[in-house]
């Protein structure tokens, strides 16, 4: 039995009527999920009515998913079984969190060692990319859910923000910058997401490697919907700001020949090469057999299946690559952090890669 116990209602007069509303659910233990698109100031709640766990079966259904990297197994908020809720919010002060992480001596030599390895079965020929990631466990002192939740909301505009429950699978939060699929009727919009830098002023220069990575990505979303595309389109490259760090981006559109293809093209890009490796399957294979944890829903997905809550239309949808995520359990904050390694990476600079993408999450800690 995993520990939830925070300390909840310390300023209950301060509480919007959204997270008193969270707040009794999770004493209940019953599932929910908060959450705010990227660019919107409102929260949607979605409160499940019982504590069953609920799943998708063909993607038809109405409601909130959250899908892990690895299995068959997509949770699922259902429409029909929950209440709805939306509320804005005002954008709040965040302070510099100065605490200093250290980082730790055995996970630095062990994640550069599974870059190493990574290297050699690239050289190898075993496949073009493949992206390794570990965990990070930090202490949280006095803090709830829903006050990390209100700080990435104010800390990261851009992002897809959200908190989920399920006491079945824990509490989750992320802040993820990196859309999976946005599907209106038979039209769909997605992005190939790739290369790290933390963000500064001036001109930002990206390497070979970062360059070639978001190349794989492209070519392979573009390939693998070739079958189901009436057109598609992609457009140049970008710089894409994320908080503290910066991204290569390509946005890419297309119109489908049958919307009912939907399930087909998500598992086509579930996992994406931003988050597992190319080819798909011997990159998938290797992290499974190499990383030494289970990812659990980091590098899954998440959001809104065929219904669009905020505006209560059918037929959209709107989902996420879970990135920039924790999962709290016994007072502590388990971090998830990973990056695309080619035959020309460094195992050291892919180790202070992930540091910066932690600070993401540990900016708001504390």
């Amino acid at each position: 039995m995993q520990d939830y116990q925070y300390c909840f209602g310390k300023n209950k007069e301060m509480m919007s009527g959204l997270y008193q509303k969270a707040e009794e659910q999770f004493k209940n233990r019953l599932p929910f999920v908060l959450y705010s698109k990227p660019g919107e100031t409102d929260v949607i709640g979605i409160f499940q009515k019982d504590a069953s766990l609920h799943f998708t079966t063909d993607f038809k259904e109405e409601g909130f998913v959250l899908a892990p990297f690895h299995g068959e197994q997509f949770v699922l908020l259902p429409k029909e079984k929950s209440d709805v809720f939306t509320e804005a919010y005002t954008r709040i002060a965040i302070e510099n969190n100065n605490t200093v992480f250290g980082a730790d001596v055995a996970a630095k030599e062990n994640f550069e060692q599974l870059v190493q390895n990574g290297v050699d079965a690239i050289c190898k020929g075993n496949f073009k990319k493949v992206v390794l990631s570990r965990k990070e466990t930090v202490s949280l002192e006095n803090v709830t859910p829903f006050e990390l939740f209100k700080k990435l909301l104010s800390a990261y505009p851009t992002a897809f923000k959200y908190c989920f429950f399920h006491p079945e699978i824990g509490m989750w939060l992320g802040a993820t910058p990196e859309q999976l699929l946005k599907a209106s009727g038979d039209r769909i919009k997605t992005v190939a997401l790739a290369g790290t830098q933390v963000y500064h002023e001036g001109e930002i220069k990206w390497e070979i490697k970062e360059q070639e990575e978001q190349e794989f990505v492209t070519e392979f979303i573009l390939e693998g919907l070739e079958d189901y595309a009436a057109e598609k389109n992609s457009f140049k490259p970008y710089t894409f700001r994320a908080g503290n760090i910066v991204h290569i981006k390509t946005d890419i559109e297309a119109r489908l020949h049958d919307r009912q293809d939907l399930e087909k093209i998500i598992k086509m890009l579930h996992p994406t090469p931003a988050v597992c490796g190319l080819p798909k399957e011997a990159s998938k294979k290797f992290i499974l057999e190499n990383e030494g944890y289970d990812r659990e829903y980091y590098s899954g997905f998440l959001g809104e299946l065929n219904r669009d809550f905020a505006k209560d239309k059918p037929e959209n949808s709107d989902l996420f690559v879970n990135l920039r995520c924790m999962k709290l359990q016994n007072g502590k904050a388990n971090l998830y952090i990973g990056c695309g390694i080619t035959k020309d990476s460094i195992p050291e600079k892919e180790f202070i890669e992930t540091v910066n993408k932690s600070l993401t999450l540990k900016n708001i800690l504390g």
